[in-house]
C-alpha cells in the first residue's frame, strides 16, 4: 500500500511554520510527525500539499492509496483501523478526516460517494502554532516510549547526577558531562551524538535530538524539544526547535517554537507571561488579526531562517515570520512578517536574493547542499508573504 500525507485547511493555522514545510514535518515531541507515521507503518510516505512546496516534498502516487491526515499523530488503534479501510471508505473523528482510502484515478476526479467511518480512537492533534509546545509533553512522553521500547540505554556517566534514571535514555555516542538529569516529572531522551556540556540541569520531559548541544551551565526546563544539530544555552521552558537552530547563549525562551536555520542572538529574552495574568493573543495569519489562544504561557512563535540580534526583547506572544532580521533595544512589536530588517526604530525589507545567500551560509557550516529547490522555495515565501510586509 502507498501512503500519503496530506494538508488540509488548518495548515493556515499553523503559518509561519509551514510556509516551508508541509505539517507533518513539523517537530513534535521527539519526531516529526511524518517520522512517527513512517515509525508506525514501517515505510516511506509522500506528500499531499501545496504546489509550491511539491518540489522539495513530492507526491508519490500509486494504483493505491491511503492518504492521512498530516495534523493527526498515528497509535496503534488509529493503525489498525487505517489498515481495514477499503476503496471508497474514509477514517474520520468527528469534522475530521483522518484517512481515506484512494484508487490513482481519485487525485485528480474523485471516483463517488466516500463511506465514513467514525473512530473512536483519542490521539493528538495539532490545530493551531501554540498546540506544538502547549501539547509537547504528551507527545514527547509517548515518543519516549515508541522509540526505546525493547532497547537498552547507554549508561549514564558517573560524573552525573541522575534523578529516576530508569526514565532516562541515551543513545549511543551522546556524551554527558557532570550535568544533572532529572526525569522525576518526565522522561529524558538524549540522542545520537548529542553533547551536554558540563554544569547542566535538565529536567524532564526533554528530547535533545541527534548532535544537539547543551551548552555549559544551561538550564531547561520541561516539557522542551531540541531538534537535530541544534545549540541551546541560558534557560528554556516548554519550547520546541525544529532544528539547525541556535540560541547558543544566556537569555530566555519559554512557551516557544523556532523553526528551522534560525539564531537567537546572545541574552535574547522572551516574555511568556503578561504582567495582568490574562490569557494570550497569538496572531493568526488567515483571520489577519489576534486571536485568543486559550493559554496563559505564550512567548515566541520564529518562522525559518529568522535572526535576531543581541539583546533582543520579544513581547508575550510574538509572532516573526520567515527570513526576517531583528535587532535594535526595546520590545519588538508582537508580529514581524516575513523578509523584514530592523526592529523597534523601522523595517526594510530583506530581499530573497540576500536571504538566500544567507541561507546558503548557514547550509555550508552544516556540511549540506543548498540545491536550486531551496533557493526556489524561499523566493515562493517571498512572493506569497507580500501583502503581510505592509502590516
Amino acid at each position: 500500500m502507498n501512503y500519503v500525507l496530506f494538508d488540509e485547511s488548518r495548515r493556515d493555522n499553523l503559518l509561519p511554520l509551514t510556509f516551508m514545510r508541509p505539517v507533518a514535518d513539523i517537530r513534535f515531541g521527539i519526531l516529526t510527525i511524518r517520522e512517527k507515521w513512517e515509525y508506525f507503518l514501517k515505510c516511506k510516505t509522500s506528500t499531499l500539499t501545496e504546489n509550491y512546496l511539491s518540489a522539495k516534498f513530492p507526491l508519490v502516487k500509486e494504483k493505491e492509496n491511503i492518504i492521512i491526515n498530516g495534523a493527526v499523530c498515528p497509535n496503534d488503534m488509529l493503525v489498525e483501523e487505517i489498515g481495514q479501510l477499503q476503496a471508497g471508505q474514509a477514517l474520520v473523528k468527528g469534522d475530521t478526516v483522518i484517512a481515506m482510502y484512494l484508487n490513482e484515478s481519485d487525485f485528480e476526479k474523485p471516483s463517488g460517494a466516500v463511506e465514513e467511518i467514525e473512530t473512536e480512537a483519542e490521539f493528538l492533534e495539532i490545530n493551531n502554532t501554540w498546540d506544538i509546545f502547549a501539547k509537547n509533553g504528551l507527545a514527547l512522553a509517548f515518543d519516549f516510549e515508541l522509540i526505546t521500547k525493547g532497547r537498552k540505554s547507554q549508561k549514564i556517566p558517573a560524573h552525573c547526577l541522575a534523578i529516576n534514571p530508569e526514565n532516562i535514555f541515551i543513545e549511543p555516542g551522546a556524551e554527558i558531562l557532570a550535568s544533572t538529569l532529572n526525569a522525576s516529572a518526565g522522561p529524558i531522551y538524549i540522542g545520537k551524538d548529542a553533547i551536554v556540556m558540563e554544569g547542566s540541569n535538565l529536567r524532564g520531559p526533554l528530547a535533545l535530538c541527534e548532535h544537539a548541544q547543551v551548552k555549559m551551565g544551561a538550564k531547561i526546563y520541561g516539557a522542551t524539544t531540541i531538534g537535530p544539530w541544534s545549540k541551546v544555552g541560558g534557560e528554556v521552558n516548554n519550547s520546541v526547535i525544529f532544528g539547525y537552530s541556535n540560541k547558543a547563549h544566556d537569555g530566555f525562551l519559554g512557551h516557544s517554537v523556532i523553526a528551522e536555520w534560525c539564531n537567537l542572538g546572545a541574552d535574547t529574552n522572551t516574555s511568556n507571561l503578561k504582567n495582568t495574568y490574562d490569557q494570550v493573543k497569538l496572531w493568526n495569519y488567515p483571520d489577519e488579526s489576534f486571536i485568543e489562544t486559550g493559554q496563559q504561557f505564550c512567548g515566541l512563535i520564529m518562522g525559518d531562517h529568522s535572526k535576531c540580534g543581541i539583546n533582543t526583547m520579544f513581547n508575550t506572544g510574538t509572532v516573526v515570520g520567515v527570513s526576517s532580521n531583528i535587532f535594535g533595544s526595546g520590545f519588538q512589536r508582537n508580529f514581524i512578517s516575513s523578509f523584514k530588517w530592523g526592529g523597534v526604530a523601522g523595517f526594510s525589507v530583506f530581499l530573497p536574493k540576500k536571504a538566500i545567500e544567507v541561507a546558503k551560509g548557514m547550509y555550508g557550516r552544516r556540511e549540506l547542499e543548498f540545491t536550486d529547490i531551496d533557493a526556489k522555495l524561499i523566493e515562493d515565501v517571498y512572493n506569497l508573504t507580500h501583502n503581510y510586509r505592509r502590516m
